[in-house]
């Protein structure tokens, strides 16, 4: 059976063709690397039938490798089957969701815990619904937050502040400029992910509290990589006052998904209103048994942390050695600023292709034009061998550029 369609498709063709068109001319088109992870041998990957060394990856820990969670992973999929067989409200909501939704909320000491499926729409949709709850809300967003942090605060077209990254000053005097009755939100990250910079989370509370503001905070590149059981930034600093933590499960843990915890009520206020939440199938109850697992895991192995961050120390200094340029942060993302959409380009084949290292270039809309880098992230598993031979191999693809 063949399936053609009616009617002049001219005119739709030519829309895809001229806006393909103009992707490609710019920098905004976006192209993907085919290859393969290799279980077993993370930090290496499959590629045209060799090895490549990835540099790229959000698996900050190496979790989704791990034997542990895989063997749980195997063992709960022979027991539910693939798929979860519908939305949490309609036969999906399994007891391995109710599991990992009751450990999310013990291990933050919070009421409740709601899982999404997957970090964008843990963000999306709990702002959406947050700045629908409140008459007259502001909501005050840090100016390099996410785009889902972004989509989630436009869908309620609500009245909003975007302040200077990272700048209590501003933050304050937009504050300050509120009645001290009116609802505010205020929403930022821990980390951020393309220069690897950490919140001014104290004084960000600390202005909360004196402005009668709830606080939102985007744990997604800091959790299982920050605090003394991995539960991010707000841990680190022993910080508690913060009214919603999001986190995603597809960076440190090694899995997929999304997650919000918070006051019950409120959680469930987004549970009962939030439609990419209703009116998805829920994630398969195996992969979330696994992400149990590296949770689990990963709240007692401070090792593997400290084992990070030593690797991302020997980075620094190797790439200063190289007498390579880059954005020395407090979090373990270490980006490389390789100005040019084309030399950018060019260094990452360069590297693929001699080298067999994988790093992908960070362009526009990412990152503003003219600041395109690679967005470097060692491992626990990295060798000195292999961050010595990086660094070697990237100052030699730099200076041919």
């Amino acid at each position: 059976m063949s399936f053609i369609a009616s009617g002049n498709t001219d005119i739709y063709n030519s829309v895809y063709s001229s806006t393909l068109h103009k992707l490609k001319s710019s920098d905004a088109y976006r192209h993907f690397l085919e290859f393969s992870r290799s279980a077993g041998y993370f930090p290496l990957a499959d590629y045209r039938n060799d090895k490549i060394e990835v540099w790229c990856s959000n698996d900050y820990l190496g979790m989704g490798q791990d034997a542990r969670v895989i063997d749980t992973f195997k063992t709960s999929l022979n027991r539910y089957g693939v798929g979860s067989g519908g939305s949490r409200n309609i036969s999906g909501n399994t007891l391995a969701h109710v599991r990992l939704e009751r450990k999310l909320a013990e291990l933050y000491q919070r009421e409740s815990a709601l899982i999404f499926n997957n970090g964008y729409l843990a963000n999306t949709e709990s702002l959406g619904v947050l700045t629908t709850l409140f008459d007259d809300v502001k909501v005050f967003s840090d100016a390099l937050n996410h785009r889902s942090i972004i989509e989630g605060i436009k869908k309620s077209k609500v009245d909003k502040y975007i302040f200077k990254h990272n700048d209590l000053t501003d933050l304050e005097s937009a504050l300050a400029r509120e009645p001290h009755e009116r609802p505010k939100i205020i929403v930022f990250e821990s980390i951020y992910s393309m220069d690897g910079d950490i919140a001014p989370l104290e004084g960000i509370v600390r202005l909360a509290k004196k402005y009668n503001a709830l606080t939102f905070i985007d744990e997604t590149h800091s959790f299982g990589v920050l605090g003394a059981h991995g539960l991010g930034l707000a841990e680190a600093l022993n910080v508690a006052d913060i009214d919603f933590i999001q986190g995603g499960f597809g960076k440190a843990i090694g899995t997929t998904g999304g997650f919000l915890v918070g006051n019950r009520d409120a959680v469930d206020c987004i549970r009962s209103l939030a439609p990419g939440f209703i009116f998805t199938t829920s994630l398969p109850p195996a992969l979330l048994d696994a992400t149990l697992t590296s949770i689990e895991i990963m709240t007692e192995d401070q090792a593997r942390r400290e084992s990070l961050f030593n690797n991302v120390s020997q980075l620094k200094k190797t790439l200063r050695r190289h007498r390579i340029n880059f954005i020395d942060a407090e979090s373990h993302i270490v980006p490389v600023i390789i100005p040019g959409l084309t030399r950018i380009k060019k260094v990452a084949e360069q590297l693929l292709n001699e080298f067999k290292i994988y790093v992908q270039p960070i362009n526009y809309p990412s990152v503003p034009r003219g600041q395109e880098r690679f967005r470097v992230t060692v491992t626990p598993d990295h060798s000195p061998e292999q961050i010595e031979r990086f660094a070697s191999a990237l100052k030699i693809s730099l200076d041919l550029s």
